[in-house]
């Protein structure tokens, strides 16, 4: 089931950074008095009453600013809008309504989207009074909050859960969904279409959950497959500087329908800050992921290049080292025969699942090889470990005292245990829990 997505629009320096790190619990967004301090696309996860969504931080709307901004800006808050299950319009009660106000009003009243207006920075009784100003935007009731402080977001967040659409439920389908991601322009449509071509196996073309996107159903040795094409994220048409940054939030909803994400890169420029981007959010929803360096035909090669890039790119993306990398060319065709027996590949081994009494000789092993740490004089004690779960693979180590894993240790046991099983692709959930018995 997908989660709600809630865009945070607003114009500058109004303090959407600063609610965005208070809702999602920590500092993400760079916050700065200087207006247009967001200029990357962020996003992240947080929860309300048990209720999970996807948070989004958009820069600032000022019509002030020269035509070409002023339509780059408009066009990136029209794709938050549309992308958004709800819109978190803030606004500044230090400083009153205004006219800018009132332009992104009119924007957000056409878009048909449930919009909040949160008055931002109404430390003070009086500008709280004030705040009523804000109804004269035709938005409905105009909720008082200090994101610095916190005050008033409680109410905040309930209004926001409130206007979620109604959750739908998702029907059983053993079919492996893999969808294919990336940035604008690296060949998505173009991967898809050759795959097609030489699969040859179409059964149907149906819309996605995703705008823009078709699921298109395939099989692969007798297996039901389906790709969730990601391609609608920007018209050629409509290609703008300063879109990209807003294209993530399509692929956000692919990823939460997928098994296994396929994220393309584009050679000549190598993976970029955005890629970063999109590879942390497939590997948070414990999504297994395929990194496909597309265009390849582009490059200069000799016998060390692959090597060397497959270095540079590990170097640029340290957290996906079990990732496979792949090196292709839609255009061309090179090796594009190897992207879906390597993404079903990495599906199998979401579903291995360790014996509990092999997990716990190799964990016994690997204590011994390395000491657990310890902390103001206690040594953490791992008493005894499970797999709890496949799809993704999720693992539960009892221990004396959680607070005693620190992260390193996490990744030590988790570098061990890709030693033995590659878990290729996968990544790995770890939890500690406290338990009092005998150690291993």
């Amino acid at each position: 089931m997908r989660k709600p997505i809630v865009a945070i629009v607003g114009c500058p320096n109004v303090g959407k950074s600063t609610l965005f790190n208070r809702l999602i619990g920590r500092r993400l967004a760079i916050v700065s008095e200087v207006p247009g301090t967001t200029r990357d696309r962020l996003y992240g996860d947080a929860e309300w009453n048990g209720v999970p969504f996807t948070l989004i931080d958009t820069g600032g709307f000022d019509p002030a600013s020269s035509d070409d901004l002023l339509q780059r800006v408009r066009a990136q808050v029209q794709v938050a809008i549309e992308e958004a299950d709800v819109i978190l319009f803030v606004v500044d009660g230090k400083g009153g309504l205004t006219a800018n106000d009132e332009e992104v009003a009119h924007l957000l009243r056409r878009s048909a989207k449930p919009v909040i207006v949160a008055v931002n920075k109404t430390e003070s009784l009086a500008r709280r009074l004030q705040a009523v100003d804000f109804y004269r935007l035709g938005l409905g009731p105009p909720y008082s909050i200090s994101a610095l402080h916190g005050a008033g977001t409680g109410d905040l967040l309930d209004e926001v859960v409130r206007a979620f659409p109604p959750a739908e439920e998702e029907e059983e389908d053993e079919a492996i969904h893999i969808a294919i991601v990336g940035r604008p322009n690296v060949g998505k449509s173009s991967l898809l279409n050759r795959i097609l071509g030489q699969e040859r196996v179409i059964v149907s073309e149906e819309p996605g959950t995703t705008r823009d996107a078709i699921d298109t159903r395939i099989e692969v040795d007798g297996r039901p497959v389906v790709l969730i094409d990601t391609a609608g994220l920007r018209r050629r048409a409509r290609v703008q500087t300063g879109l990209e940054q807003y294209s993530v939030i399509r692929a956000l909803r692919a990823i939460d329908r997928s098994d296994v994400a396929l994220l393309l890169i584009e050679a000549p420029e190598g993976p970029t800050r955005q890629d970063a981007h999109i590879a942390q959010y497939i590997v948070e929803q414990g999504r297994s992921l395929v990194l496909a360096v597309n265009k390849w035909d582009v490059i200069e090669k000799d016998s060390r290049t692959m090597q060397e890039y497959s270095q540079w790119t590990y170097r640029q993306l340290p957290f996906l080292d079990y990732v496979p990398l792949l090196f292709i060319s839609a255009k061309t065709g090179q090796r594009v025969e190897k992207v879906l027996p390597t993404a079903l590949g990495v599906q199998e081994e979401r579903l291995i699942r360790i014996p509990t009494g092999e997990l716990n000789r190799l964990v016994r092993e690997w204590l011994f090889r390395h000491a657990p740490p310890s902390k103001g004089g206690r040594r953490l004690k791992v008493f005894y470990a499970t797999q709890a779960a496949v799809d993704p693979p999720t693992f539960v180590f009892f221990v004396n005292n959680p607070r005693l894993v620190d992260p390193s240790y996490s990744r030590y046991l988790e570098n061990r245990l890709r030693e033995v099983y590659s878990f290729v692709g996968t990544p790995l959930r770890f939890r500690f829990r406290p338990r009092s018995r005998q150690s291993l």
